[in-house]
């Protein structure tokens, strides 16, 4: 059975997580969700990251101890809003953990033993909110009450000059061995705007990088020097070795890693293709298949984040929507790996539009009618037609497209419009064949017409179920249940997306029923 190892960003614990970290999570989790249903061995993987600098200060701001504030967020906000969101992580790591610190305490060990780390100053600007290391060009001039100041260009805050004695790793030696990889694996990091800004920063020529800090305590000692830390970024990057097993468990860890993709926010794209590459390079370990990169998540045309005052919380919008339509909104609107700005208006639009009134009702109408004309038994398709054979051909078409949109080239926007233009589809044919008309004529002809159509329409449901259960996974559950699909042809989560498009998989007498809502009518918007 073929692996599959994705991952999400660990993401830091000084706040509550928004929209944007769930973002991410949810594009991973569809993807995980999917492959599992490619029939493939899926490991899905996020976690927190719970050391550095800015960690340290934000426990301090708020009384308590960094790992007390680590444990308190990781218990009462980012784990519970997975588990809202319905994220089928199979693990999650915390970089707290001793699986982790002692794996990493071993890496940066064997390659200072190589001679890849080295002793030396460091001087320069740093920005706390990035965790990072600036160059002079990376900075902005400061304005109103920073005016004077240089300032992180993507939190708008003045950096801190720091000179300290520090470890630093031979990044240097990697450029053009990262170029070459680059080229010979041009679809490494993506999007392509993503890519084209990490092939231009590396043929800049790149700096050795500053592996360790010494003016605080809250991280990983560096093992051959206790007055020092490991920087946070080098740590939290060997997060996604050490939860598969480096150093610890051989076997495993060379069945699953590398990963084939780390989804990512775009603000941490060199982290992710220049120093997690060249640290592989420089231990001897294989390199991810791909570096995905999101766009920025935009709220009133700025970038969500907790310090620009936009962080919206997913519950805002899970109260009102519901999970499924909010895990299909975002990677619905936007195209993964492009900005996209997110507005209350839209959202509810396209949820009447799509989820209501086309994928809901065509459900709703479909159950309704097994049922009142066929006593809730699904009927048998007897006068396959011209029309009957443009629906097969059309699910043979979206099976094909969405698979190779979602599952390969990470585009979850064209997979969910080719099903949705489906659904639209479907819901054309009902209006063209008009059952309901049908119905008034007794006659064996008409009857036999009628249960074509409607088993035409419910086997069409039943793949758009199969097809939706990685994006929606509640009420893909629930339309399966009124379709009375489980029985016959077992849980919808162990159906195969590459099988979806076979028809007559719904066998005729298995008994339907109109179930609730899947998109209930919305409530007055509680922001107005």
């Amino acid at each position: 059975m073929t692996s599959y190892y994705v991952t999400t960003p660990i993401y830091y614990v000084n706040d509550a997580p928004h929209l944007g970290h769930a973002y991410t999570t949810v594009a991973a989790d569809v993807l995980a969700r999917w492959h599992r249903q490619r029939g493939e061995r899926v490991w899905f993987l996020t976690g927190t990251d719970e050391h550095g600098q800015k960690i340290l200060r934000t426990a301090e701001a708020n009384g308590v101890g960094p790992q007390e504030w680590a444990d308190r967020l990781v218990t009462d906000a980012w784990q519970p809003l997975w588990e809202h969101l319905q994220i089928s992580n199979d693990d999650f790591i915390r970089t707290t953990q001793q699986r982790h610190t002692d794996r990493v305490q071993e890496f940066f060990q064997d390659l200072y033993d190589k001679g890849e780390i080295y002793q030396g100053r460091y001087e320069g600007p740093y920005c706390v909110a990035c965790e990072e290391f600036k160059l002079p060009g990376e900075l902005i001039d400061g304005e109103g009450e920073f005016a004077g100041q240089k300032l992180c260009a993507i939190h708008r805050r003045p950096v801190e000059m720091l000179s300290e004695d520090n470890y630093f790793f031979r990044l240097s030696d990697y450029g053009d061995r990262l170029l070459a990889h680059y080229e010979a694996h041009p679809d490494f990091i993506q999007p392509e705007s993503a890519r084209n800004e990490v092939v231009n920063f590396v043929r800049r020529g790149l700096q050795d990088l500053s592996i360790s800090r010494s003016t605080f305590a809250w991280g990983v000692p560096v093992p051959w020097d206790e007055h020092h830390v490991i920087y946070v970024w080098a740590d939290a990057l060997l997060n996604y070795a050490t939860a598969v097993g480096y150093n610890e468990n051989p076997a495993r860890f060379d069945d699953v890693f590398p990963a084939d993709v780390h989804l990512i926010g775009r603000d941490i794209l060199r982290f992710h293709a220049v120093i997690w590459p060249a640290m592989l390079m420089a231990q001897g370990l294989p390199l991810p298949g791909r570096i995905a990169a999101n766009g920025w998540l935009l709220v009133g045309g700025e970038k969500m984040s907790k310090s620009n005052l936009t962080g919206i919380e997913p519950q805002d919008l899970t109260s009102h929507f519901g999970v499924d339509a909010y895990r299909w909104y975002f990677l619905r609107a936007i195209a993964f790996g492009q900005d996209g700005s997110f507005s209350w208006e839209d959202f509810t639009a396209r949820y009447t539009s799509e989820l209501a009134n086309d994928y809901g009702n065509l459900a709703s109408r479909v159950t309704a009618m097994i049922g009142r004309y066929f006593a809730g038994t699904l009927p048998e398709a007897k006068t396959d037609g011209e029309a009957e054979r443009t629906i097969r051909e059309s699910l043979t078409r979206t099976v094909t497209e969405a698979d190779r949109r979602v599952g390969d080239q990470l585009d979850f926007q064209g997979g969910i419009l080719a099903i949705f233009d489906f659904v639209r589809q479907v819901n054309g044919y009902l209006t063209q064949q008009q059952p309901w008309k049908i119905a008034k004529d007794d006659t064996p002809e008409a009857r036999a017409r009628l249960g074509t159509i409607l088993y035409t329409a419910a086997e069409s449901l039943r793949a758009v179920a199969v097809l939706l259960n990685p994006v929606m996974p509640r009420t893909s559950q629930q339309l399966w249940t009124s379709l009375g699909a489980e029985p016959s042809l077992g849980p919808l989560p162990a159906q195969r997306i590459h099988e979806a498009g076979g028809w007559g998989r719904l066998p005729p007498g298995t008994t339907v029923a109109k179930g609730p809502a899947l998109f209930p009518r919305l409530e007055e918007n509680p922001n107005t």
